[in-house]
């Protein structure tokens, strides 16, 4: 059995970890051979979901595989914690990306925090090309300072 504070670490380090494969899959999945599902979302429409809607079913199958095999076999119990890491992301990216940038649901929320206001930003810059290829800001929370609006005008 593994001590509770390793269990933390190991959600802790997947979750951050999985912005590194969030922003891979962005670049060159989604803005590659998957384009035809991601195109949707850089399109205007009114519909209330999207074929991009589709990765989060994907993306949600390997945290859903790793808590099972983790909870049911203990001689790899530390891979259920991956899959809770998996989860936590997919939970902060939803927050994030779906309620606070583009308010699928609508609130009242506006951003105060120098972090929230940068990722925010680098978020709309990334939106503002409506193709497969010239985007940049492919992570989802995580931006480089240079997307702190004051800094950002030559971008």
């Amino acid at each position: 059995m593994l001590h509770p504070a390793f269990n933390a670490v190991i959600v802790i380090g997947t979750f951050f970890f999985m912005e590194g494969v969030a922003w891979f899959t962005h670049k060159y999945v989604m803005h590659g051979f998957l384009w035809s599902w991601h195109k949707s979302h850089h399109t205007v429409h009114d519909h209330v979901l999207e074929k991009n809607d589709l990765f989060a079913l994907v993306f949600s199958i390997p945290s859903i595989l790793l808590i099972i095999f983790g909870s049911e076999f203990p001689q790899i119990r530390f891979v259920m914690y991956i899959g809770f890491g998996i989860l936590a992301y997919g939970i902060f990216y939803f927050l994030f990306h779906d309620i606070i940038v583009h308010r699928r649901i609508k609130i009242r929320f506006k951003a105060r925090n120098p972090y929230l206001k940068r990722i925010m930003h680098a978020h709309y810059i990334h939106h503002q090309t409506h193709t497969k290829k010239g985007g940049e800001a492919f992570g989802f929370l995580y931006a480089p300072k240079r997307y702190n609006k004051k800094e950002s005008a030559s971008v």
